[in-house]
């Protein structure tokens, strides 16, 4: 069998799609990998060509185009490489990627986020009229995917909401299996996000870090390629590093902080679990699905309560030896093996059964 598969470089898809490719790889499938977005670091490049063919299209992702005209040329340019490369079906890792799709092979979209999830989820609002395209080719791809995914059932419920479906959503969780580097620990409290983003919640962790027993570092980009951006004042800004460092400060945390106000799944937060590293995390639907009792919970949207949840972590060891081992146990429910195997039986069901051989959602 052989998949065609999209990423970006910006976000988390890049680490879902590369681990996935190479578990699917070592069970025999053969992967393209199709790029979209900005360009790929020099690093990012070498990895995925480990794992991979890779090609990179000019196109812009979704959420950074300002109108449609600007995505037309995506589903001319999967169909070429689709019969370039000779592949049995596609597995879009944007779900406005299967729009206008002719190439007529199985589709697979996997959902891990949206502008409809996205703005009920942190502004508690439908999305804004000028962004509506946005959501309405979000709809129309899901309509036209012959199965879609998402990482958990409580982002499935999500989208079910956002757009009125009534097809069912499979809910294939997340895995991790990069390596852990041990190391002691440090007095120190470590976050992972593309902060500019919202929907992370930089500005509340910088808002509780004053006043924090121990210092808060947020690693991950501050400035985004849409032009949005955030300043820290009180947590120290860890700039974006290479995954093997991410891992690396991850380990050596004496905290792992998630303070999102949306994540469809949070893979950082997974990295953390597998390395024992104690959790607090937002009391969000999808983290409640993924760790509860295994972590701290806190209000988000208050960042006292968020200073407090950290403070009272801080200053109990046995607490964090607790909540370490907890979080490492739970983590095992989230292995490569089990999201390989899931994939690849979705994979060969569509395969079997053809393209729009499932009811589409919509």
């Amino acid at each position: 069998m052989k998949v065609l598969m999209t990423l970006d470089a910006v976000g988390g898809v890049w680490r879902y799609a590369l681990d996935l490719a190479s578990g699917l790889t070592a069970r025999g499938v053969r992967v393209v990998l199709a790029g979209l977005g900005p360009q790929p670091s020099a690093e990012q490049l070498a990895e995925a060509r480990a794992i991979a063919p890779l090609e990179w299209g000019e196109a812009p992702l979704d959420w950074m185009a300002g109108a449609p005209d600007e995505l037309a040329s995506v589903a001319p340019w999967i169909d070429g490489l689709a019969t370039k490369h000779g592949v049995d079906l596609l597995h879009l890792n944007l779900p406005t990627q299967a729009v206008g799709l002719r190439c007529g092979l199985p589709v697979l979209t996997v959902s891990h986020s949206c502008l409809a999830t996205w703005f009920a989820a942190v502004r508690g609002t439908a999305v804004p009229q000028d962004m509506a395209w946005q959501a309405a080719l979000t709809a129309e791809g899901l309509a036209a995917a012959d199965l879609i995914v998402a990482p958990t059932r409580a982002h499935a419920e999500a989208v079910t909401a956002a757009y009125g479906m009534t097809s069912p959503i499979e809910v294939v969780h997340n895995s991790s299996q990069v390596p852990l580097p041990r190391s002691a620990r440090a007095a120190e409290i470590v976050a992972v996000g593309r902060w500019w983003d919202d929907g992370k919640n930089g500005a509340a962790l910088n808002a509780a870090a004053e006043g924090c027993a121990w210092p808060v570092t947020l690693l991950g980009a501050t400035d985004g390629p849409n032009g949005a951006r955030i300043a820290l004042n009180h947590a120290r800004a860890g700039g974006s590093l290479p995954h093997p460092q991410v891992m690396a400060r991850i380990c050596r945390a004496g905290i792992f902080c998630a303070p999102s106000l949306y994540e469809p799944f949070g893979l950082s937060v997974l990295e953390a679990a597998r390395a024992a590293t104690p959790l607090v995390l937002a009391d969000i639907p999808v983290f409640r699905e993924l760790w509860d009792g295994a972590a701290v919970f806190m209000d988000p949207r208050n960042p006292a309560a968020l200073r407090a949840a950290l403070n009272g972590v801080a200053k109990d060891g046995a607490l964090r030896a607790r909540l370490g081992a907890a979080a490492e146990q739970r983590a095992n429910r989230y292995q490569p093996q089990t999201q390989h195997a899931a994939m690849l039986r979705l994979y060969r069901q569509l395969a079997s059964q053809g393209a729009r051989a499932l009811t589409p959602a919509g």
